[in-house]
């Protein structure tokens, strides 16, 4: 002979029991324009290669710094042009 389940309760909290009728979409997406906030999806092969979010801005940094003093090498000086 089966026997009966018991019914199962809702057992999700009321303070997880969201009414998306009041929702607004984009609500903080001004504000985090306004901070300057971005998010960036990296490649797994390269995610792999970083540690984290402080690890990739280091190294982009590392980056600018070596285009900036590279860019000076190559760039004409304000001097007498030759001819």
């Amino acid at each position: 002979m089966k026997t009966k389940r018991p019914v199962q309760q809702d057992e999700m909290r009321d303070e997880y029991d969201l009414d998306y009728s009041t929702a607004v979409r984009g609500k903080y997406y001004r504000r985090l324009l306004k901070e300057g906030t971005n998010v960036v999806v990296l490649e797994p092969d390269v995610a792999k290669a970083f540690r984290g979010s402080a690890a990739v801005n280091e190294a982009l940094r590392s980056l600018l710094k070596m285009s900036e003093e590279t860019q000076r090498l190559t760039t004409r000086s304000g001097g007498r042009r030759s001819g």
